[in-house]
């Protein structure tokens, strides 16, 4: 089977999958069962000053059948004693010692980072995580997001470390930002040795109808908190990439942001992730998940012929443009296969009512006022496909199809919809292109006007 060992800027994993920093870590006895269980690494819940944490914690948000596709929480960083944290760290390193135990970290003053980043060197750890990303409670006090936000002060938070640390440090990075390459460009400046993001989303999750307090309530009140799970997976891939891409960012990165499955994780890997990072889905299903995990990436590398989960390390990289770098002549139409087609007509629906009205019900007629070809041909597929049944299949008028995938997308009947190629003109052309050529006035458009 494929190697899924990693070597995470010098710290190094039987797999790529970590534990993230948060209640899954929050214990010696925990992160040794995660071990047992086949997890390579573990980020341990944010050591700091000792903190007071609030009851409840967590909120989610539900869809269909699914539960917990988003997680909120208002939770800080541990509130056991720095003592009991830093004895299991070395305990959980001494009986593990080829599995990644990072260390998570965050402290207010130099002096303070100094003896944390000593006494967590001391424990045997194979790096440091700075937390720069809680987006609640944290922040308040000038640290965690509030660093994260701040590139100059980051920057120098880093260096405060690095001046005393002689293992690898990781900056852990904040999303509620505008622009994700500030604060890591910042912690490059500062000497850190890779970057882990995304952190938590500042968020809240609902509010009580019945008490009109936001959730989750904390006696007759609540608080913004951080946002995390599947949901917020779109968001940290996109972070992940434009990281990876930008040829400044020079040190590996390790994504975190709604992972649960292996496919998941093989998209951050793909788009730069030398090493992944997992909460929610661990809060959800248990540490049992791993072994799918594991599993499931030895396939899908096989399958590629890979023999190292280092090969895939940035292989979709290059596919991630900006827009104006896209194929304008790149075209697809909508293609309805009537053998499988239901009868449901969503794709109708949401194309005349949510795209662009080129998908029409059996006999009615196109906007030129005939019936298409489609139409025709349409009938008789469907016709042979289930002679008994009532004609319910839609056809496609491919001259007003502008290819933008939604009906693909609702229809319940997997592989019945498929978008076929259908190219403007052979040869490349891009927005950028038009602009460097003076193509890009449209007649009649505001430019125009001005």
């Amino acid at each position: 089977m494929p190697d899924l060992s990693t070597d995470f800027a010098g710290i190094k994993s039987p797999n790529p999958f970590w534990l993230a920093s948060a209640p899954p870590t929050n214990s010696g006895e925990q992160v040794m069962r995660a071990f047992d269980a086949g997890w390579g690494g573990a980020v341990w819940k944010t050591l700091g000053n000792p903190i007071v944490n609030v009851s409840g914690r967590l909120g989610s948000i539900d869809h269909g059948d699914r539960r917990m596709i988003g997680l909120n929480n208002i939770e800080l960083i541990t509130d056991r004693p720095l003592d009991v944290n830093f004895r299991e760290i070395a305990e959980t390193k001494k009986r593990f010692p080829k599995h990644a135990v990072i260390v998570s970290l965050m402290f207010d003053t130099k002096e303070e980072w100094r003896e944390a980043i000593r006494r967590s060197e001391d424990t045997g750890a194979d790096g440091l995580e700075l937390n720069f990303g809680c987006p609640h409670g944290m922040c308040e006090r000038g640290m965690g997001s509030a660093v994260g936000q701040e590139p100059k002060v980051l920057e120098e938070l880093v260096r405060w470390v690095m001046d005393s640390a002689r293992i690898p440090v990781i900056a852990k990075l904040t999303p509620n930002v505008g622009h994700i390459e500030d604060p890591a460009l910042a912690a490059v400046r500062g000497g850190a040795d890779g970057l882990s993001l995304i952190n938590t989303v500042q968020s809240i999750i609902g509010v009580d109808l019945e008490r009109l307090v936001p959730l989750p309530t904390v006696g007759t009140a609540s608080s913004h908190g951080g946002y995390c799970g599947p949901a917020v997976k779109p968001i940290a891939l996109r972070m992940v990439g434009v990281l990876a891409r930008d040829e400044r960012i020079t040190i590996p990165i390790s994504g975190i942001g709604g992972i649960s499955t292996w496919r998941d994780a093989a998209e951050f890997i793909a788009l730069g992730s030398t090493s992944v990072q997992v909460c929610t889905a661990v809060m959800h299903h248990g540490y049992r998940i791993i072994d799918d995990l594991v599993e499931g990436l030895e396939q899908y590398l096989a399958s590629k012929q890979m023999r190292s989960v280092r090969e895939l390390v940035g292989r979709a990289v290059p596919g991630f443009v900006e827009w104006g770098e896209l194929d304008l002549n790149h075209h697809v139409v909508a293609e309805i296969d009537a053998a499988t087609c239901i009868g449901c007509q969503l794709c109708h629906t949401a194309c005349h009512d949510g795209a662009h009205q080129c998908i029409h019900l059996p006999g009615t007629r196109a906007h030129a006022g005939h019936v298409a070809p489609q139409a025709a041909r349409a009938a008789e597929l469907a016709q042979a496909a289930a002679p008994e049944a009532p004609y319910r299949v839609p056809w496609v008028d491919e001259t007003e199809c502008v290819g933008c995938n939604l009906c693909a997308l609702v229809c319940p009947v997997e592989g019945c919809i498929t978008m076929v190629e259908r190219r403007r003109a052979p040869a490349k052309d891009t927005w950028n292109e038009r602009v460097a050529q003076g193509r890009d006035r449209v007649p009649g458009g505001l430019r125009d006007l001005r």
